[in-house]
């Protein structure tokens, strides 16, 4: 997914300071992408897509006050044209079972972020 100008813009969405600024790191080293944004749980997380319009949004599965899906369905709701993956700690097998939620176009496990983020990025 690009933009006009062949951005990418993406917004990253996690209550632990340490994993989302590793995230940041990662990504930020790509060429094209910019990180738009940070949030720190799943209200601040729609706040921030619906006033930053990102192109990718990065939503921890396990939030305060919203988790990741809750935030996921109201930001598709909002921003249906932004690509929403999932980040969590829950492994293969529990993600398989998960029905497909509203606007989530993937789920990447923490534990394979430096092999699988930039891949569902680029997939997205």
């Amino acid at each position: 997914m690009t933009t006009n100008n062949g951005s990418v813009r993406i917004l990253i969405a996690d209550d632990n300071d340490m994993l989302r600024g590793g995230m940041c790191t990662l990504l930020q080293s790509h060429e094209g992408w910019t990180i738009c944004g940070e949030a720190v749980d799943g209200t601040d997380a729609v706040e921030k897509a619906i006033a930053l319009n990102p192109d990718v949004i990065l939503l921890d599965l396990s939030m305060p006050h919203l988790n990741g899906l809750e935030a996921a369905k109201e930001i598709h709701k909002r921003m249906p044209a932004s690509k929403i993956l999932v980040v969590t700690e829950h492994d293969a097998k529990i993600l398989e079972k998960m029905p497909p939620h509203s606007g989530v176009c993937g789920y990447i496990m923490k534990s394979r972020l430096n092999f699988d983020l930039i891949p569902a990025i680029e997939a997205a």
